[in-house]
């Protein structure tokens, strides 16, 4: 037969309420019980207290039949006081032999068969006792304080007797057990408040490290966006904190490593262009000279017709496209040098601008300018830069319909690395698709019918060299918009 084996894991906030709950059953327990003693001893003094004075009270009251020998007067004024509470009274004569008590206890000879007290006694001294003595009438036993007192006279230092009295407890019982059962209720309701106070608390604890955990869960899977929202202004705030500048640290680290190992991917892929382009330029190049002289020679002859010159001047122009491509497929993989100096970036603009006029003139575009004078130099390579500004533009131009719009916007800006400027060009054409918005800048990626797709990827190039931004920001017309930030001078 096999054994079954229960593992049974609690958790933090369950460890927490039962150690509460214990400690507070423990410590409830202990004051609990020390009140409960309190309270039964105080109860067991006031009902001593009480018996001596009753006790007191029977004496003086049968003090003078006492001493004149007066049996059944004695007897009859016993009778008279016994009730509820006082159970039997027994007067002894100064040899400890019984002189009266009450009928109830007659035959009990336990009771008046002698008496408990010393000889040698003074008035202040009280012999108490309890025990249980059985009623005949009801059946079963009553719990009693035995109190027995001395009995003198003024002016006799010798003890004339005694008073023995039995006092019903039954009543102090009955106090006492209320008194318990207060104390109980008060002690159970202390340990539900406690209960309710440990279970608060031990979310008050442990939810924020539940947090913590989550938190930790989800950037050991890579989620190191995740915020922990903990406003406690303890350690475990602290912790929070601390945690989230951890997973803030990671995430732009993260973003480095992504930015580095995308630009390690876009190094490996301009290495490899190189290399094609280079044995493209090799392989094709010197063929493709000789074939353009020999055109060129051809159409130098005065025995072709209009339709073969045609022919040839389309083949010069295919030849031309070709020796373009090869070109700018050469810029693009090399890596040129900076001849960086300090421009005022509106000056560039407004070169850049006159050198697109014709092309807007031509489609009746009208250009809007927004461009701040007080915007700061820059140290940037002013014929790469005017280069990236101009084939925006011309893009720009290529995407507005006939009298469409175009407009330029320059402002200084702040950001964590320093003073920044930032240059907008937008129209309002058909716009870029947002899925083609880093596709754009990618190598031989274009949208339109004409074009070998290094524009923007060259500009983009040049753009990073400068330690500088370039990206598609979409409209709400939906229209596109192409942002610069480039870092003034003495920035980084």
């Amino acid at each position: 037969m096999k054994k079954i084996k229960f593992n049974m894991t609690l958790s933090l906030s369950q460890k927490l309420i039962i150690a509460v709950v214990c400690l507070l059953v423990f410590m409830g327990a202990s004051i609990l019980f020390l009140i409960e003693q309190r309270e039964v001893n105080s109860i067991l003094d006031e009902q001593r207290s009480k018996g001596e004075l009753i006790a007191k009270y029977l004496i003086q009251l049968n003090l003078q039949d006492f001493m004149a020998a007066r049996n059944e007067d004695v007897k009859k004024n016993i009778e008279r006081q016994i009730d509820e509470e006082l159970v039997y009274a027994v007067f002894f004569n100064r040899d400890g032999n019984l002189f009266a008590a009450n009928d109830f206890i007659a035959d009990n000879q336990t009771i008046v068969g002698q008496s408990n007290l010393r000889q040698s006694l003074e008035d202040r001294d009280f012999y108490f006792i309890e025990k249980r003595i059985k009623d005949l009438n009801l059946g079963g036993s009553i719990p009693i304080l035995e109190i027995e007192s001395p009995v003198f006279v003024e002016g006799s230092s010798r003890r004339w007797g005694s008073l023995k009295i039995g006092l019903s407890l039954e009543e102090m019982y009955a106090e006492i057990n209320q008194t318990r059962l207060k104390l109980l209720l008060i002690g159970l309701g202390a340990i539900f408040l406690g209960i309710i106070g440990a279970v608060f608390l031990s979310k008050r604890i442990t939810g924020p490290l539940n947090k913590l955990v989550e938190g930790t869960i989800k950037i050991s899977r890579g989620d190191f966006s995740h915020k922990i929202d903990i406003a406690s202004k303890d350690e475990i705030g602290d912790l929070a904190d601390s945690f989230n500048e951890m997973s803030k640290q990671l995430l732009i680290t993260k973003k480095k490593v992504e930015l580095a190992n995308k630009k390690l991917i876009q190094a490996e892929k301009l290495a490899s262009i190189g290399r094609i382009s280079a044995t493209i330029a090799h392989e094709i190049r010197n063929p493709l000279t000789s074939v353009k002289l020999n055109i060129q020679k051809l159409a130098e002859s005065e025995h072709l017709n209009k339709l073969e010159r045609g022919h040839l001047g389309i083949s010069q122009e295919g030849i031309n496209q070709i020796e373009n491509f090869i070109k700018e497929m050469l810029n693009f993989t090399r890596v040129s040098e900076l001849n960086i100096n300090s421009f005022p970036i509106n000056q560039i603009i407004e070169s850049s601008i006159k050198m697109i006029t014709d092309s807007l003139d031509l489609k009746n575009i009208t250009l809007e300018k927004d461009i701040k004078e007080n915007v700061p130099p820059v140290m940037v390579d002013g014929d790469k830069i005017r280069q990236v500004i101009l084939n925006v533009f011309r893009n720009a131009c290529e995407a507005v319909e006939q009298n469409g719009k175009i407009r330029i916007s320059l402002h200084q800006i702040s950001k964590n690395s320093g003073r920044c400027i930032k240059i907008q060009i937008s129209n309002n054409g058909i716009g870029i698709p947002k899925q083609d918005w880093e596709n754009i800048f990618e190598p031989f990626f274009t949208t339109k019918s004409s074009g070998f797709g290094l524009g923007l990827a060259n500009a983009r190039k040049i753009i990073e060299q400068h330690n500088g931004t370039i990206k598609v920001k979409g409209k709400r017309d939906r229209s596109s918009c192409f942002e610069i930030i480039l870092p003034c001078q003495g920035e980084k």
